[in-house]
């Protein structure tokens, strides 16, 4: 079995128009959310072996905050093709992970996260900032990754946290 949690980058800052995308930075609401999301996680008592994140600034703050937060102590792999992939390219990377981890993360952007949660499970859902999706595949190798074979276990917002 393999576990895959995908987490959306928590909200970007959109105050400086002279920043380009890849360098916008988290907004206070983000870097609110950001270590709440760890804390669920931590909750969950799932504890990924490999993290792999865009290397945007705010996928990068996002991680660090979650990380911290989620008490991992993990090197994270930053990969330049999660940054703007559509679905498509994000399986490509899902099916390149290493077999000898069971359980991912992944960070990164909308709209491929969205779409690939949409692909991965078969199910419509909404990935806002900071969402947190925990997806199941009865499968041995990461290779393996198909449309709709993916359960979706769970799918937690900061806003379900608010209540």
């Amino acid at each position: 079995m393999k576990t895959l949690l995908l987490l959306r980058h928590a909200k970007s800052d959109w105050g400086d128009a002279s920043l380009p995308d890849f360098d916008r930075p988290l907004a206070p609401r983000g870097k609110r959310d950001a270590p709440r999301m760890g804390k669920a996680l931590r909750k969950r008592g799932v504890a990924p072996e490999l993290i792999i994140s865009s290397p945007a600034a705010r996928a990068r703050a996002t991680i660090e905050d979650f990380m911290k937060a989620a008490r991992l102590e993990r090197e994270v792999k930053f990969v330049e093709s999660i940054y703007g992939a559509p679905s498509s390219e994000l399986m490509k990377v899902i099916r390149g992970l290493p077999d000898e981890s069971s359980t991912a993360l992944m960070v990164g952007h909308n709209p491929g996260f969205e779409d690939l949660l949409n692909r991965l499970t078969g199910k419509r859902e909404r990935m806002p900032t900071a969402a947190l999706a925990c997806i199941e595949f009865q499968i041995d190798q990461w290779a393996d990754t198909d449309d709709e074979k993916g359960k979706l276990m769970w799918l937690l917002t900061p806003k379900q946290l608010d209540r």
